[in-house]
């Protein structure tokens, strides 16, 4: 979902504070709570928030309930308590969300309160922030996303021979950022005091978790060991960006970059650097070095020196390779990783699953859809036709099953639900065939 454009009087704002920022690099601003505290930015930032959803805080305060006691109302309150500087934030609420691999990771959400403040709060920093953060970052910014990360990438291991790729992992990037340098970060641009403590307030915030005998277990593990940006946070994608643009700013500045002709591309915590043939070991020894100077770490069993084209390496989804065209020519490409396809096809089974029995056709079509356009968009480059016809083929057995099941008839469905079917009467999305019908589509 695409977020609401911001009212002019807004956009009026940002562009005013990014032009500011760009003109005076070294400038500090010193007045933007009040900015923070506007109504048509207040307003904006609940909308935002509105069209991102997601589940309540530990207050259970959800969207319906402050639409339906009407939102100027509690904007109103907001704002009041952010004007009278007697806000004050509340706990996160742990849940654990599933990793690819396997395991948990922990995703501190805030109250929809705390959520539309930070939304004010990033609608205010980012233009300024914006300004500094390096052509080497891709993440959270707006103009730039993972695929012009993954053709950067390409770029630098195609036309420039870097053909020696550091395929880096940080541990626990976001809940190890320390707070005072992070702090330090932040007050570079900023001296507004009252700005700089509520942010200190979100990283300071108390956690509590849902224990499974109904209790609640509290703990203050950010503010004991002086750590932490919780994902799940608003604020926090920008706050991740401005700490690790010290990692990319010390590179350069101990010469990495040049002497080893190695460049960095990353997105969040995702980074791989790419090096010339016999630079990827003082590579890797400089990534550590600088990583252990910011009080980070790397994880040594996740990251590796991928030499191509002999082996391969994954970032952002893609696998980085040696692939063979139809006449047997080897080049280095691009396609969607195993782990990416899994993923992709692990949720047509659970949007195809008994659980969904009840749904009428017309709207799991339309969740199927959703999944699968979102996911062709973004795993358009590279060799993935065959990809396409697997996800395809795959799409329409599971459907079939679930047209059947929802009926309580056995079989396949084959006869009873034809492709035409699937694809005329209910508007199956269908992956492109060919590449051309791939370029009609982008068209």
């Amino acid at each position: 979902m695409s977020l609401p454009t911001p009212s002019s009087s807004v956009q009026k704002l940002q562009a005013a504070l990014q032009v500011k920022a760009k003109s005076e690099p070294s400038y500090r601003f010193y007045s933007l709570w009040d900015k923070v505290c506007r109504r048509d930015v207040l307003t904006d930032a609940f909308n935002r928030c509105r069209s991102n959803g997601g589940a309540p805080g530990v207050d259970r305060v959800t969207f319906e309930q402050i639409e339906h006691t009407g939102v100027a109302t509690w904007l109103d309150s907001l704002r009041q308590e952010l004007t009278s500087k007697t806000y004050r934030c509340q706990p996160l609420l742990r849940v654990w969300i599933p990793k690819a691999n396997g395991g948990q990771r922990p995703l501190g959400i805030p109250t929809i309160r705390d959520r539309v403040v930070q939304m004010a709060m990033l609608i205010v920093l980012a233009p300024i922030f914006e300004a500094d953060l390096c052509d080497e970052q891709y993440g959270f910014r707006s103009g730039v996303d993972a695929k012009m990360a993954i053709r950067r990438t390409y770029f630098h291991v195609t036309e420039r021979a870097m053909f020696e790729v550091v395929d880096a992992d940080l541990s626990d990037y976001f809940n190890t950022i320390p707070h005072g340098p992070l702090m330090r970060c932040l007050s570079r641009r900023i001296s507004d005091g009252q700005l700089l403590s509520v942010i200190k307030q979100w990283l300071r915030a108390p956690v509590v978790e849902n224990t499974d005998d109904g209790k609640q277990r509290r703990t203050t593990e950010a503010a004991d060991k002086h750590r932490g940006t919780p994902q799940g946070g608003v604020i926090s994608p920008l706050l991740a960006n401005l700490y690790f643009r010290r990692f990319i700013l010390a590179w350069k500045k101990f010469g990495h970059e040049q002497k080893l002709q190695a460049r960095i591309v990353n997105y969040a915590d995702d980074l791989v650097i790419c090096c010339k043939p016999g630079n990827g070991q003082a590579a890797m020894t400089a990534l550590r070095e600088i990583m252990t100077r910011l009080g980070l770490s790397v994880n040594e069993r996740k990251t590796r020196i991928a030499r191509l084209p002999e082996e391969s390496f994954d970032f952002l989804g893609y696998t980085f390779g040696r692939f063979y065209g139809k006449d047997g020519n080897a080049f280095i490409g691009t396609r969607p990783s195993k782990k990416s396809v899994r993923r992709l096809l692990g949720k047509i089974h659970e949007e195809t699953s008994t659980q969904w029995n009840w749904q009428e056709q017309a709207k799991r079509v339309e969740e199927l859809n959703r999944v699968l356009r979102g996911w062709c968009n973004y795993f358009n480059q590279g060799p993935v036709m065959r990809v396409y016809r697997l996800v395809r083929r795959y799409t329409e057995r599971r459907l079939r099953r679930w047209l059947m099941r929802r009926q309580q008839r056995r079989g396949t469905g084959y006869k009873q639900y034809p492709d035409r079917y699937l694809y005329d009467m209910l508007g199956l999305f269908m992956p492109p065939e060919t590449r051309t019908a791939m370029a009609n589509a982008k068209a």
